[in-house]
């Protein structure tokens, strides 16, 4: 079975450099559009009979267009909503970002997991919602399928290597929008094939 774990396209959030992860706003831009379109042009050759996507708009209106493209119908799961950051949600002024990469660098250089900020998330948190939505999925489908699921750049940075036997968290590369990471499952366990178009040994 392979998963292909793809970013959303630019949006209007990325412009105005707006920490947006709740709700339905910043929609993706007319270049998110089209990378949207290139990113199911890239993937019409997947076979994938399945698309999940994370509820936030940016990331549903990528789905509905690879979804459209590829002729595949795509289901709703908050497991690959991008972690809630609290009291800074809808704020881009610079100490907004300095708490975002204050508490990204807690968990990914400094192991502190329950680091959050206010009332936002932290790593164990979306933790305990990502894993084993992907530990179930992986249970329930064929050895044959494969399956788009499409999220963001912070999720998928701190909880890839998580579940990826062969990327650990210092090996983890950029994840520009509209990138994807290619993965099949394998008998010692979910393998990195691709990471955003560089092959992984």
């Amino acid at each position: 079975m392979k998963l292909c774990f793809a970013r959303h396209g630019e949006s209007e959030a990325n412009v105005l450099k707006v920490i947006s992860n709740r709700g339905s706003r910043h929609g993706l831009t007319e270049k998110g559009r089209r990378q949207a379109a290139e990113l199911a042009s890239n993937l019409k050759g997947s076979g994938a009979t399945r698309i999940y996507s994370s509820p936030l708009l940016r990331a549903l209106q990528t789905a509905e267009i690879v979804s459209s493209a590829l002729g595949v119908d795509y289901g709703v799961t908050d497991a690959l909503r991008e972690f809630d950051c609290g009291i800074v949600e809808g704020r881009s002024d610079p100490e907004s970002w300095d708490l975002h990469r204050q508490v990204m660098e807690a968990w990914l250089q400094h192991g502190e997991l329950d680091a959050r900020i206010e009332q936002g998330e932290s790593f164990r948190d979306i933790q305990n919602r990502f894993v084993p939505f992907i530990e179930s999925f992986l249970e329930e489908q064929d050895e044959a399928d494969a399956c788009i699921l499409v999220g963001h750049g912070g999720l998928y940075l701190c909880m890839l290597p998580l579940i990826l036997v062969n990327v650990s968290p210092a090996a983890a590369l950029p994840f520009p929008n509209a990138a994807y990471v290619l993965t099949e499952l394998r008998s010692d366990g979910l393998v990195c094939l691709e990471w955003c178009g560089r092959p992984i040994q």
